[in-house]
């Protein structure tokens, strides 16, 4: 299939940061989003899917809960503060009072080091993600682009893979127990994360004919 071609007069918008995806013995499964530069300024959002495929987004103003649900799709969008720290290989992310999730992030692999050698430059660029989207649904079956909601087009850059060898997580006072694989996949957008718990160091592209005002 072709790469997507951004309509002429949509707007392009880049994304930089991280995306942890994992799953909990309870059958939910979490997306987190770390943003340390976007349109938006910095920021961090979390996706949640329970066993009963009620999918769930956390965002912490309503101008990115906005344009992350019109590119992605819930069933419950709730602005709250989404506050992520990082001290060495732990990840914490508070966003009380709906969910607190702390990771425990392993050394990069073979993956990882193939992914960090390649420069920032080109894998950012959208033609470079088209290559590569053959080879991420082999290796780790999931998509590096696609087609989203209101029309917008995503190319995933990803630039680094660790991955995560625990993760407790608490939703609304509720354990949902330890790491376990993402299964089954979460159903947000046109592909999951990694069936594997990891962390992914990614630039992510946005084109979109309706992108709301981010002045």
């Amino acid at each position: 299939m072709a790469s997507p071609v951004p309509a002429r007069g949509s707007a392009r918008l880049r994304f930089d940061g991280w995306i942890a995806g994992v799953g909990t013995t309870s059958g939910t499964r979490l997306v987190l989003g770390h943003w340390p530069r976007s349109p938006f300024g910095p920021f961090s959002d979390v996706m949640l899917e329970r066993p009963d495929g009620h999918r769930l987004l956390l965002a912490p103003t309503r101008r990115t809960a906005e344009f992350v649900a019109g590119t992605y799709a819930f069933d419950e969008v709730r602005v709250v503060p989404v506050r992520v720290h990082v001290a060495g290989n732990r990840w914490t992310v508070d966003a009380a009072p709906v969910l607190g999730l702390s990771l425990t992030v392993g050394r990069r692999g073979p993956l990882g080091l193939l992914l960090r050698a390649v420069p920032g430059v080109l894998a950012a660029r959208t033609f470079w993600t088209a290559m590569t989207d053959p080879v991420a649904r082999v290796l780790l079956g999931v998509r590096t682009r696609g087609t989203a909601g209101g029309g917008r087009h995503e190319w995933y850059g990803a630039r680094d893979l660790h991955r995560v060898t625990a993760a407790r997580a608490v939703h609304e006072g509720r354990d949902l127990g330890s790491l376990s694989e993402v299964e089954p996949p979460v159903r947000f957008g046109f592909g999951s994360t990694p069936r594997t718990p990891c962390l992914v160091r990614v630039t992510t592209t946005v084109t979109s004919p309706d992108v709301p005002s981010i002045s």
